[in-house]
């Protein structure tokens, strides 16, 4: 046996033991994130919080944003809702402009537009300096929100310990390609598996910036933080919801997660722009990470396990793969231990989505396997290579403002919205 082919077996194995481990740990703590930590007298006694919505866009889609506006609209909030819509320099703002007209009577609309494109988080700030709620929630302007959203969240915030909320994401767009079918259950998955698990303990620890709610008070306290955050010296503009989630928890908040609150946003439709937008998430991932370490020890033990599953147990898969595909260029014989036990956990975790989901199409995410090991971890491999870049992969895009045709039916050209508009993790 050559030291590579040695190489591959030990790594898999390794990974399968602690992969093992940790997505039963997982999936046993999922499932109890039902239980409700907030105390009902403190439910019952506690006053309706005020809410401000922030919708920064970025040369959006005018039709994706007349979506996520009115979705919002119809929000069913028996408190004070003020939704705050900030253009931050985009080169259609036209389609804003047409969006004041239809909201002009609608006072709980404010819209801003910024002179100059001055990037996500300064957009935010600048509503958030405007605006005076008890709680904050940041939604993407390629995002629809069910009608009982704010409300959830805003219940789940009434625990004063509660410093950041988030629903669950799902692709508004999943029956357009298989690539929005693969991602539309890699939400589910993200969602109701490793953010479920970790808000058992009380430590979501990336609240998705789609749909995300923040107190007030906490988020000004750690504002110039969250707006100054640098990496070797230059700005990091993007992971700004992983960020701010850490930031939280570092300032001793908990930070949960809200199965019922379904937030839908427009996921990529091709795979460039996905992965570009895996890129500068793998990025911001790894800078939040070591930003994390420190507040480990502070959590509950599962996070530790957490950690070192999603980042040690990548690094093994990735060893084992190129140990196996160097074992085969040099030797041309197959990896054949690596195959079956990467085989057999994908078979197993699909399964075990499908029953949890009560879906059969999960057992199409073994597809995701192949995406990963040959698209993803190369990807992940050359963002650590490159963590000082800061560039979003998509700022020069710009959404076509829609013509009619001659039944007055809209048409659109392809929609890009998920590459050129601000969303987050």
């Amino acid at each position: 046996m050559t030291l590579l082919a040695t190489t591959s077996i030990a790594a898999i194995s390794l990974y399968a033991m602690l992969s093992t481990v940790y997505k039963s740990a997982q999936v046993f703590h999922a499932r109890r994130t039902t239980i409700s930590t907030t105390p009902a007298k403190d439910i019952e006694t506690n006053p309706v919080p005020s809410v401000d919505v922030i919708v920064p866009c970025f040369n959006e889609d005018p039709i994706v944003l007349s979506e996520c506006l009115a979705s919002l609209a119809e929000q069913d909030y028996a408190g004070k809702l003020r939704i705050y819509v900030v253009d931050d320099g985009s080169k259609n703002r036209d389609a804003v402009v047409a969006q004041r007209a239809v909201y002009a009577d609608d006072e709980r609309f404010n819209f801003t537009i910024l002179p100059k494109n001055v990037g996500k988080r300064k957009a935010q700030i600048a509503a958030i300096t405007q605006s005076s709620g008890d709680l904050i929630l940041n939604v993407d302007s390629d995002t629809t929100i069910a009608p009982d959203v704010v409300s959830k969240l805003a219940h789940k915030m009434r625990d004063p310990a509660v410093g950041a909320a988030m629903g669950q994401m799902k692709a508004s767009n999943q029956a357009d390609t298989w690539l929005t079918r693969l991602i539309d259950m890699e939400y589910w998955l993200a969602c109701n598996e490793e953010r479920a698990a970790q808000a058992r303990f009380g430590a979501v620890m990336c609240c998705c910036g789609p749909c995300a709610m923040y107190r007030r008070s906490a988020m000004l306290s750690l504002l110039d933080q969250y707006e100054t955050q640098l990496y070797r010296g230059k700005p990091s503009d993007f992971g700004e919801d992983r960020h701010l989630t850490i930031l939280m928890l570092s300032a001793g908040f908990r930070t949960e997660y809200v199965p019922s609150a379904i937030a839908a946003t427009v996921v990529p439709d091709t795979m460039g722009v996905y992965l570009r937008q895996q890129l500068r998430w793998a990025r911001s991932t790894f800078r939040d990470t070591l930003l994390a370490l420190p507040v480990l020890p502070g959590l509950d033990r599962y996070l530790t396990l957490d950690a070192i599953g999603q980042n040690v147990g990548l690094l093994l898969l990735a060893l084992s793969v190129l140990t196996g595909i160097g074992q085969f260029a040099l030797t041309a014989t197959l990896p054949w231990w690596t195959i079956l036990v990467i085989g057999s956990m994908t078979l197993v975790r699909c399964s075990v989505a499908a029953y949890r989901a009560r879906e059969l199409r999960f057992l199409g995410f073994a597809l995701h396997t192949l995406v990963n090991i040959f698209l993803l971890i190369p990807l992940k491999a050359y963002a650590l290579c490159t963590l000082s870049n800061s560039d979003w992969l998509s700022r020069g895009s710009v959404a076509i403002a829609p013509t009619v045709g001659q039944q007055g039916a809209t048409k659109m050209p392809g929609r890009a919205t998920s590459e050129i508009a601000y969303s987050g993790e």
